[in-house]
């Protein structure tokens, strides 16, 4: 078994994109997790990683453009989020699906209720989203809310069983499961637009979306390898995939992650210059929903290398030399 591997260079693929952060962070940040510390949701050993994840920071870096309340709405989002993925990763397929039915029924019905602290932190969410949400990517975000759902549970499955799914069926899930989607449907929310149907219906809008997303997926797949394989929790993640798929050795995986991720940024720079119009009255619109679409592949590079979560203390080292070490396996799963 390899002890190291290096990563692509995905900084040096990601020259289209341009970096930025929200001025908004330090107070609106502060904000947001002392409304999530306020529940006392999670073990000491949760709330470290918890700590050294930042995820609003996260949220700095792929929405700078969003006004106060949008930025504080989405880091809330993102932290909710990550209490039903940390407590859904201990969890078999049956109770991950009970803990997202509850963040489900939450988000669906207002007047639903079953006294847990997930239910009513999803209540609250969901009151601030709808002050500003537009009727079309509010429903929008309801289906991707039940698709994460259902793929977190599909991956509790797999992992009960041990399961190590092939290239097409875990693209399929793994762009469900990321909860990107959930992410990119909160642009509408932070730009104050509300863009039809027909727009995300259209290949080369679709083919553009996507492209984005999967370049998210497949980078913070080859930048998280080694926190979960430590944990034991490997099959969910594409190095592994195209480990069993292809036969290939951890470095030949995280290369030709190098040489996809090449590839969709190809994709989305020539969908861009073909993007059709949708009218006048959409056009401008959607050139702002693409533009802060790009803030999120660039977003997830940095902030991957400015915190600890993935590289521990020595991410600045690891983002200079590109050189992972293996962890340990953890015996502990707290």
């Amino acid at each position: 078994m390899a002890q190291h591997f290096y990563l692509p260079d995905l900084f040096a693929l990601s020259t289209p994109f341009h970096s930025s952060t929200n001025p908004h962070y330090k107070d609106a940040a502060a904000e947001s997790r002392a409304w999530i510390n306020s529940y006392n949701v999670f073990t000491d050993r949760k709330r470290a990683f918890f700590i050294q994840g930042c995820n609003e920071l996260l949220v700095s870096h792929t929405y700078p453009h969003a006004g106060y309340d949008e930025f504080r709405t989405i880091c809330d989002f993102v932290n909710l989020l990550f209490v039903v993925d940390e407590v859904s990763d201990d969890q078999n397929g049956v109770d991950a699906r009970k803990t997202g039915e509850v963040y489900l029924n939450a988000m669906r019905d207002p007047q639903w209720d079953d006294g847990s602290a997930l239910c009513k932190m999803t209540k609250e969410f969901r009151t601030r989203l709808l002050r500003t949400s537009g009727p079309c990517s509010f429903r929008r975000f309801l289906q991707h809310s039940e698709d994460y759902i259902n793929c977190v549970a599909k991956e509790a499955e797999y992992r009960e069983r041990g399961e190590v799914l092939d290239m097409d069926s875990f693209r399929d899930l793994r762009r469900e499961n990321s909860a990107i989607r959930l992410c990119f449907g909160l642009f509408e929310f932070s730009l104050g637009i509300d863009l039809p149907d027909e727009v995300f219906e259209n290949p080369i809008f679709s083919s553009l979306y996507w492209a984005a997303a999967d370049m998210v997926c497949w980078a913070n797949d080859v930048y998280s390898y080694n926190m979960e394989q430590a944990k034991g929790h490997t099959g969910n993640n594409i190095v592994t995939v195209l480990m069993k798929a292809k036969g290939f050795d951890l470095q030949a995986a995280s290369d030709c992650i190098g040489i996809y991720y090449a590839e969709l940024m190809q994709r989305y720079v020539a969908d861009k210059a073909q993007l059709p119009s949708f009218g006048s009255s959409i056009d401008s619109d959607v050139k702002r929903y693409v533009t802060a679409m790009e803030n999120w592949p660039i977003g997830n590079l940095v902030w991957s290398f400015e915190t600890n979560r993935y590289f521990g203390p020595r991410h600045a080292e690891v983002k200079r030399t590109r050189l992972v070490v293996l962890k340990p396996r953890e015996h502990d799963n707290e």
